[in-house]
């Protein structure tokens, strides 16, 4: 991975000295190592020396200096990512090198041991991991930067597989030289913002790029471990375990360009994806299925597939049969093949379902079983319908989500009788939508509606009150999923639940699935309302006391997790965080929320994305077998003091920042929070009115987002230090860490937060807001929380427990050190001069600033 580095910052070098301005190259250099140099000797003066290096440039050199850091950081990501997918492959060939929690094949076999075969098996084929990628704008990249990057991601595995000083390495140098220019050549910032439907169809490359493909090889892999050399020659326990949900294009809470236009458009895009997809699969397997009707007959099935196809299309199966010479089986899947084009094309002829084309499949593979052909059977057909199964007609499972507020307005408009308002009109034709998109792709495309604030069982009521309004008895099909988002109405959540129930709608709908229901969870209003610490312990409470309900009600309970990216959203490792949470609150079922750089960097590239799948499913697996849920719930029962003791104090420290008088003015002074608004991240408002008087106005992101960029990370640690300090029995604390999963997530995870702060940058953004009371409190529980988790995590500086993570952070701290420089200077200059003055500079210096946010976020990495 050095010499990767090395290689690709060598290739920068050449272009910025090829392309950039008279002296470009030399004052990167001067700015880099002066950074260098004051990050490993923490000295004043060479912190002062860089300082005076960034402040020297004039506006446009500076603009031009973060552009170079941030191209940097794109290919040190680059090159990270490639060492990953390396590893990856060497691990594939040599097994045992996982943990027992590490894949589904070792954790099955760890679940054998606990609970027999039989109860494995059936925990195995319930299976499910469901996540949800969302529009949320934390991804700061722009689609051509990212774009870019892939294509030098395929050069540098060229270079790697080329022989060394050879032809084939030199041609890889040379495109990467190439591909290196133009990634410094585009714009960095996006020239406006994307709207729905561009977010839908940037989310759509990650389906056709890499999920379509690699979901049926994740399942494939699983039953190859599982069971060996029988693996592919009869029926796979392996289920397929993945449903892919979607908020892009249906999320309109706090979005006003959301529309049911914009939801319908979305439905049809995907589909159109995955249609096209399962056309391509069943040609490219059709064709390699030269089986000879001799040798391997078809089943009467098979002939009657084929005959009612011809009766249908006789001139395209006249085609198919002189390119398929008596070869039945190939001809079959060809057939199908052109039937889901039919299907894309809304023609006559196609699948009104995808159940169809499954029924399809299952004889095509019956056939191949009778004939002695399992291999193909279990083979490439079965890829087939794993991928029908997974994905259906639809894609992704289209959820829609809006504010409870929005519900109980309209219904009052309603009621108050005359002509509704616009958006009243527009929350009924979302009713339209989803009816719409159900009787076209089937009830798995859309029908969860999400709640956002749900205060009470009459905010879940309203939206059947909605939908009747909208459609009268023709009123789409609804699992209504409240979302616990502030710490009031997570307490609440089991009576509500409870009431709910109760109501007819609600009811009918368990009867009709078995008794299914999904919660969800908020993590990031949460941990704004109360702190991360209170809101941690609170969100483990209510889970907790969620799925003792639904144990005992009978409730087939999914708990979905609105989990982001970043550490202060509930972000980090999801398979330990997996494993940390309350006895029966997963039960084989884990969905979360995927946003912006985290859909990405988890799911971007095939190898990672098997392996973080398989990670994850292997830890939702396990999560309910009785060794872990007794050592969850013993370790909360005995620490439960210690966890009163710390959501009292985090609480209180946490209050007396937050609640301080003009506090939310100070934050939006002390970090760049309003520029950030500015960003063209995405299509969704940064905050809900005009401007931020409270953290009520503030929306969850920008707030973790703007802490982040100010090197202070306060979103995801303020008031553990204080937390910890008030248990103060350091022996305990450690015995706590060791045995409780809860705590030792939450401390790993505030212990990579707090590596990527720098208290020298932090003092200088507190230092723009000229209240030095609000600034001490942070840079006093700043160093308290550093304090503790050192010394409850061993060494004597942070991550020496993860010396692999702590040797990654350092190697990128000074670099995003000189781009925060150069934020800093920006910032001062707006909130100083410029915004005195009103001089034609502020345009400048607000582009610089824009600039260093996205080299930031790159270097930075989990910055949403």
């Amino acid at each position: 991975m050095r010499a990767d580095v090395r290689m690709l910052g060598a290739i920068l070098g050449q272009v910025l000295r090829e392309c950039g301005s008279d002296g470009l190259f030399d004052d990167v250099e001067r700015l880099r190592l002066a950074s260098i140099q004051a990050y490993e000797e923490e000295s004043t003066d060479a912190f002062e020396r860089a300082i005076e290096i960034a402040e020297s440039f004039s506006i446009e050199r500076a603009d031009e200096v973060a552009r170079a850091f941030t191209c940097y950081f794109h290919l040190v990501n680059l090159a990270e990512e490639h060492q990953r997918v390396r590893i990856l492959r060497e691990r594939a060939g040599q097994p045992g090198r996982e943990d027992a929690t590490d894949t589904v094949a070792t954790a099955y076999a760890q679940l054998r041991r606990e609970v027999g075969d039989d109860e494995a098996r059936r925990r195995l084929a319930e299976l499910r991991f469901h996540p949800v990628f969302t529009a949320h704008p934390t991804e700061a990249r722009r689609r051509a930067v990212s774009t870019s990057i892939r294509r030098l991601s395929d050069l540098l595995t060229q270079h790697d597989q080329a022989s060394a000083g050879g032809a084939e390495q030199r041609r890889a140098r040379r495109r990467m030289l190439e591909e290196v220019d133009t990634l410094w050549r585009t714009a960095p910032l996006r020239a406006q913002k994307p709207s729905p439907t561009d977010e839908v169809r940037t989310v759509m490359s990650v389906f056709d790029e890499t999920l379509f493909t690699t979901v049926p090889h994740v399942y494939r892999r699983i039953d190859d471990a599982l069971r060996g050399d029988e693996s592919g020659a009869s029926s796979p326990i392996v289920p397929a375990f993945v449903r892919v949900g979607s908020w892009v294009g249906g999320d309109r809470d706090g979005n006003p360009f959301v529309t049911a236009s914009v939801t319908r458009e979305a439905a049809q895009i995907a589909s159109e994806h995955v249609l096209r997809g399962l056309e391509r699969a069943l040609e490219r397997i059709g064709r390699s299925l030269t089986l000879d009707a001799e040798g391997t007959p078809p089943s009467d099935a098979v002939v009657a597939i084929w005959d009612s196809f011809q009766a249908t299309d006789e001139t395209t199966a006249e085609e198919i049969a002189a390119r398929s010479p008596e070869e039945p089986h190939r001809r079959v899947l060809l057939a199908l093949a052109r039937k889901v084009a039919e299907t894309r094309l809304g023609l006559e002829g196609g699948y009104d379902a995808p159940e169809e084309l499954l029924a399809d499949l299952r004889s095509v593979q019956g056939s191949l079983i009778a004939a002695g052909a399992k291999r193909h059977a279990f083979g490439g057909v079965q890829h087939l319908i794993w991928q029908v199964e997974t994905y259906g007609f639809h894609l992704t499972e289209l959820e829609v989500r809006q504010h409870s507020q929005v519900h109980r307005e309209t219904l009052a408009e309603i009621e108050a009788g005359g002509e509704l308002s616009e958006r009243a009109e527009e929350v009924l034709d979302v009713f339209r939508a989803v009816a719409e998109i159900q009787r076209t792709y089937g009830l798995r495309a859309a029908g969860r509606y999400v709640v956002s604030f749900t205060t009470s069982a009459e905010d879940l009521l309203n939206v059947h009150r909605l939908a009747r309004h909208a459609m009268g008895d023709d009123a789409p099909v609804l699992d209504v999923v409240p979302l616990f988002e502030t710490f009031a109405d997570l307490q609440a959540a089991p009576g509500i639940l409870a009431e709910v129930v109760a109501f007819p709608e609600f009811r009918h709908r368990l009867d009709e699935t078995e008794n299914r229901m999904e919660v969800m969870l908020g993590y990031s209003d949460s941990s704004k309302d109360v702190g991360p610490v209170a809101a941690t312990l609170a969100l483990y409470e209510a889970q907790e006391k969620i799925a003792s309900w639904a144990k005992d009600s009978g409730i087939s309970l999914t708990q979905f997790h609105g989990r982001g990216g970043a550490l202060g959203r509930g972000g980090g490792p999801a398979n330990s965080a997996i494993l940390a949470q309350p006895p029966h609150s997963v039960d084989g079922r884990f969905k979360l929320t995927e946003q912006g750089e985290t859909i990405f960097a988890r799911y971007g590239e095939p190898a990672i994305a098997m392996r973080h799948i398989d990670q994850v499913a292997a830890a939702t697996l396990l999560a309910s077998s009785p060794g872990v849920e007794q050592r969850t719930s013993g370790a909360a029962a005995r620490f439960a003091d210690v966890a009163a003791t710390m959501d009292a104090a985090s609480r209180d420290r946490f209050f007396e920042l937050v609640k301080a008088p003009g506090f939310a003015p100070w934050f939006a002074t002390v970090t760049p929070m309003e520029e950030i608004g500015l960003l063209a991240l995405g299509s969704r408002p940064a905050r809900r009115g005009l401007s931020v008087e409270s953290l009520e106005d503030l929306r969850a992101i920008p707030w973790v987002f703007a802490w982040t960029q100010a090197r202070i990370n306060l979103a995801g640690w303020y008031g553990l230090g204080t937390a910890l300090e008030a248990v103060g029995d350091e022996a305990l604390l450690q015995e706590a860490y060791r045995e409780w999963p809860l705590l030792r997530t939450m401390i790993d995870n505030v212990a990579m937060s707090l590596a990527k702060t720098d208290e020298r940058i932090a003092r200088r953004y507190l230092a723009l807001g000229d209240r030095d009371d609000l600034a001490q409190l942070v840079l006093d529980e700043l160093s308290l929380t550093k304090e503790w988790v050192i010394r409850l995590t061993g060494g004597t500086d942070l991550l020496e427990n993860k010396p692999i993570l702590q040797r990654a952070v350092a190697l990128r701290s000074p670099y995003v050190d000189a781009l925060s420089l150069l934020q800093l200077r920006a910032l001062r200059e707006l909130r100083t001069t410029t915004a005195a003055t009103g001089s034609g500079a502020e345009d400048e210096q607000r582009r610089l600033l824009l600039l260093s946010v996205s080299g930031v976020a790159a270097g930075l990495q989990n910055t949403g």
